[in-house]
């Protein structure tokens, strides 16, 4: 079974920092923020003497990344600039096998700097680049069709063109029964959008996930299970995540807790949650309960916070993929 998912490609830069650097760039750590070109070219500037690793990263990527890692068949759509790092981040989607739907513009790749202090918290601060153009014509009709699920992440509600994009997607999930998961992705996306997201989860989502703080916004409450509980009275199934104390998900309104896998030091905590993200579609779109599929979720979050950055190498993929099956019974 397929996934299309339609996100931000970015080019990751993560380098250490300390609370003095956040303070001094005045950011407020553990968030995403948007920023220009001269913000952008501040961070790096305040950044230039640590040492960084580069990849390839964004949000709904990751999830599509590691799905495809895990055996499900993926399409990314997204835009990339006609410079080196769309090259890059190309040729990477070739070399694990996801169906590249990215749109070259005449403009910059999107980029966004991790910054990751010593409590493990992460920073990120996200120039959109060429993502900004990716709009609704850019969306492959006929690569979604062959799809059984539609992601996207709440990233995708800060550009009125990716929104379009999205809402057209959208439409065509509907027009042919294909499941819709969202993950609102940062609380002060849903902070900025609150009442679209409370309609989409309304109207078009058959699974949603959030993390208790974007569901404290959502919903005004700092319970993360009333917050999955009134969450899945909009969908059918809902997902809260809570951190060390593990996650709750409602099943059309029965709720089960899942427990937390692996350490509780952290090493990164980048793609965590997406990671989650994708653990969940692959137990689900595999034929596995949610429950089992949120089992399956807590402990891929669990492995990849214990190395750096947010996606497997392919021979540690290869050897959870293995586990998974042999644990979990996923076919």
């Amino acid at each position: 079974m397929a996934v299309y998912g339609i996100g931000n490609p970015l080019i990751d830069f993560l380098c250490y920092a300390d609370d003095s650097d956040l303070d001094n760039l005045s950011l407020h750590k553990g968030t995403m923020l948007l920023v220009d070109e001269k913000k952008r070219t501040e961070i790096l500037e305040r950044m230039k003497e640590r040492k960084k690793s580069v990849s390839c990263g964004g949000s709904c990527p990751n999830t599509m990344v590691t799905l495809r890692m895990l055996g499900c068949e993926t399409y990314l759509a997204g835009g990339v600039g006609n410079d080196g790092y769309g090259d890059m981040y190309r040729r990477r989607l070739s070399e694990i096998g996801v169906h590249d739907e990215t749109v070259s513009f005449s403009a910059a790749t999107g980029t966004s700097i991790i910054l990751l202090t010593d409590d493990r918290e992460r920073t990120m601060n996200t120039f959109l680049g060429a993502n900004r153009l990716f709009d609704e014509s850019d969306v492959n009709e006929e690569s979604l069709r062959k799809a059984s699920l539609f992601y996207f992440t709440g990233y995708m509600w800060d550009t009125e063109s990716q929104k379009r994009a999205v809402r057209k997607a959208l439409r065509i999930a509907k027009e042919n029964g294909i499941e819709v998961a969202f993950d609102l992705a940062d609380p002060f996306a849903v902070g900025r959008y609150r009442d679209d997201f409370l309609e989409l989860l309304a109207s078009s989502c058959d699974i949603v996930l959030a993390n208790s703080e974007e569901a404290r916004f959502l919903f005004s409450n700092y319970d993360p299970y009333e917050c999955c509980r009134s969450m899945g009275k909009l969908c059918r199934i809902a997902i809260v995540k809570n951190g060390k104390r593990g996650s709750y998900i409602s099943d059309r309104g029965k709720i089960s807790e899942i427990p937390l896998y692996g350490t509780t030091v952290p090493v990164d905590t980048t793609g965590a949650g997406d990671t989650y993200a994708a653990g969940f579609l692959y137990g689900y779109t595999s034929g596995c309960s949610p429950e089992t599929s949120g089992r399956i979720a807590s402990f891929l979050a669990g492995e990849i916070i214990t190395e750096m950055g947010a996606q497997f190498s392919v021979s540690r993929a290869a050897e959870l993929s293995e586990y998974i099956r042999r644990t979990f019974c996923v076919r």
